[in-house]
């Protein structure tokens, strides 16, 4: 994309309650200790669905590093570049899955959008409900002209398949690589230590 993805000047939403009772909201490094037995504990059906895409998430994933890559979910939400909302319960005991909002580098849409629940909330009525939520949460409240729901209009693997657009010869990169959108490399980590995130090794 040669333009940014999201208007300047633009709001997020914060919050957004479901039929169920539970509600989204921006990821944030304070809920780690609720990110990861969410993850860890769904990470081989999670593993099928974006291991290939994102390798994530990892056997390996500490504590420590889930901390680092909520840190990098609120940077990426406050920069407008991409975004992370956490799926709740109404007290926030629970963290129960998580929508992504990114910007794209593949052609026929301006931004992938995906989403997953804990594995005993598959097949249940909160995860109905949150299928039902996000396209028209999208549909309504993001100035998106073309979003693309992976694994829902396509399989993760059509996703793959696609080609990156080519990249500006005087941008210093693609599109996805700088600026607005989020880069397919980027030149920092969490930690700062100063090895780039490259592809698939993208904090979720």
């Amino acid at each position: 994309m040669s333009e940014p993805w999201l208007p300047e000047g633009w709001a997020h939403p914060t919050r957004v309650e479901l039929s169920t009772g539970h509600h989204l909201r921006p990821i944030h490094p304070d809920d780690t200790e609720l990110d990861m037995p969410a993850v860890m504990g769904s990470r081989e059906r999670l593993w099928a669905i974006y291991g290939e895409a994102w390798g994530w998430p990892p056997a390996t994933l500490t504590a420590e590093k889930d901390r680092e890559d909520l840190q990098y979910h609120r940077d990426e939400e406050l920069a407008h570049r991409s975004f992370n909302y956490a799926l709740f319960d109404a007290d926030e005991t629970e963290l129960i899955g998580c929508v992504y909002l990114d910007p794209t580098d593949k052609p026929g849409a301006d931004a992938d959008i995906s989403w997953w629940v804990r594995d005993e909330y598959a097949g249940t009525p909160v995860e109905a409900a949150l299928d039902a939520l996000v396209p028209r949460w999208v549909a309504e409240d993001w100035p998106l002209r073309a979003p693309r729901y992976v694994g829902r209009d396509l399989s993760w693997a059509q996703w793959l398949a696609l080609p990156d657009q080519d990249e500006d010869p005087g941008s210093g990169g693609s599109p996805a690589t700088w600026g607005s959108t989020f880069p397919r490399t980027r030149p920092r980590t969490a930690s700062g230590s100063g090895t780039p995130w490259v592809g698939a090794d993208r904090p979720r």
